[in-house]
């Protein structure tokens, strides 16, 4: 069995410094540079706020990330003690110390280092800079002449954020501080939103407006209006993730769907979009008409899609790059699966992952289709839960699939056949499940597919329950 790896010097030397904050805090003027980096990573860990608040404020480098370092509970006031530390105006005692640290980025991003290259960071730079913005670092530096001083422009800080807006008290406080940290700043810091979540905007124009919408690249907006919507969209310029659900519009031809249209159309780095709980029957075209043909991410869930919305799906551009497709949840009662077929055929050399949930599909619907998901060589992960199918069907469709060398993940529905009573709302005879599981097994094992995972939900009204082989 192996170990867990022994910790280096400098992670034994942060713990013991740890071990008597008061004293650790007041040297952090003093203590190497070397030694930050552990420091900061154990303390965050450990959730020591005075420590967090002090490290900040000495930080040694051009910028701080989070990164990928887990962050405890509560995650809020751990964030609201490093925010604290964020020194934004110039200290009486400017001449002889002044704060190093311009960029404090709060984000959790995996792909993201705790501070960027020695290379990088002596000319001041940072990889995760605003680039968009106005009011960022990087313009604010590019608009200032020659004869500006070194000192006004080394004064702009910039604090990169996602936020939430839904109500919650924690997260409302944690917005509070942001607001009014960046109110005492006299214009000095930029408050950078990457990823904004609004639930019901109505209830936020004030936040909002606070807000340079510029800098945001993922947006997901809950209970509005496609006016509220598109009043949004209207200021930004580089989204590269749309999400949408239960939006209201009174008439998807009307201006409002237009401008909302023609803002879709201008968003050139668009990548994901996101379309669920609103009726698309017959209106799809209207939608795709506005995303960029190289849109990687379609998800059109509870949108009651219609057998003409599959079809003009299937002939778009869209139908020879998606790497992702969820048309989850839409019911389809069709007679001729075609268009669906068609789709999947279009898509067999970049569709990476596939979700048909609760669609209604029978035995006699994914025997039509089996042909061209088999040709899908680059799926990674399939699901296709909550549809009335039989045991025998599931173990054709995963002897189907098993050639699918990229194929990693399966999801499958508790059969029909496995339920006493009527499907979904009688009990489940567990003996019937337990063989089909079993099944399931000696069909990896007999096509050399063991690594791969196939697993079934059981709906409840608690949620749902993973089976995993």
């Amino acid at each position: 069995m192996e170990g867990k790896e022994p910790e280096t010097l400098l992670e034994l030397a942060a713990q013991c410094l740890l071990g008597n904050e008061p004293a650790t805090i007041g040297a952090l003027g003093e203590i190497p540079r070397e030694l930050y980096m552990p420091l900061f990573k154990a303390a965050l860990r450990g959730g020591h706020k005075k420590t967090l608040t002090a490290m900040v404020k000495f930080w040694p480098f051009v910028c701080l990330h989070i990164g990928k370092l887990s962050v405890p509970a509560p995650r809020c006031d751990v964030l609201k003690a490093m925010i604290d530390g964020l020194q934004v105006l110039p200290a009486q005692n400017s001449d002889s110390w002044r704060p190093k640290l311009r960029i404090l980025d709060l984000r959790q991003d995996v792909g993201c280092r705790t501070t960027c290259p020695e290379m990088i960071t002596r000319a001041s730079k940072c990889f995760h800079s605003c680039a968009f913005s106005e009011h960022s670092i990087l313009k604010v530096e590019a608009q200032h002449s020659i004869a500006t001083s070194e000192t006004e422009t080394q004064s702009v800080r910039e604090l990169l954020v996602d936020l939430s807006l839904d109500g919650s008290l924690k997260k409302n406080d944690f917005n509070t501080l942001l607001f009014s940290k960046v109110q005492q700043s006299l214009g000095l810091l930029h408050l950078c939103c990457r990823d904004l979540k609004i639930d019901t905007p109505s209830y936020y124009k004030s936040t909002v407006e606070f807000l340079d919408l510029v800098c945001i690249d993922h947006l997901a907006v809950e209970h509005a209006s496609l006016s509220e919507v598109t009043t949004l969209l209207s200021e930004m310029v580089q989204l590269y993730s749309l999400s949408l659900s239960k939006i209201t519009c009174k008439s998807l031809k009307g201006k409002i769907f237009r401008t909302f249209i023609m803002h879709l159309a201008r968003m050139d780095h668009l990548k994901e979009f996101k379309f669920s709980s609103t009726c698309l029957t017959n209106k799809l075209a209207n939608i795709i008409r506005g995303l960029p043909r190289d849109l990687d991410f379609l998800y059109l869930t509870f949108c009651e899609l219609s057998h003409k919305d599959f079809k003009i799906l299937s002939q778009s551009p869209l139908a020879k790059h998606l790497k992702l497709l969820n048309v989850s949840d839409n019911p389809m009662y069709f007679e001729d699966f075609e268009p669906l077929k068609t789709l999947l055929e279009n898509l067999s050399g970049t569709l990476q992952h596939l979700e048909i949930n609760h669609c209604l599909l029978t035995d006699s619907t994914i025997t039509d289709l089996l042909p061209a998901l088999s040709h899908c060589t680059q799926l990674r992960h399939f699901s296709f839960t909550s549809n009335p199918i039989t045991t025998s069907m599931v173990t054709m469709i995963l002897q189907q699939l098993t050639p699918l060398m990229e194929l990693k993940c399966v999801y499958y529905p508790v059969p029909i056949d496995c339920y006493y009573g009527w499907y979904f709302q009688g009990h489940i005879d567990q003996q019937k499940l337990d063989d089909l599981q079993a099944q399931v097994k000696t069909v990896l094992r007999e096509a050399g597919r063991e690594e791969m995972k196939c697993m079934t939900y059981i709906d409840n009204s608690h949620g749902t329950i993973p089976f995993q082989h």
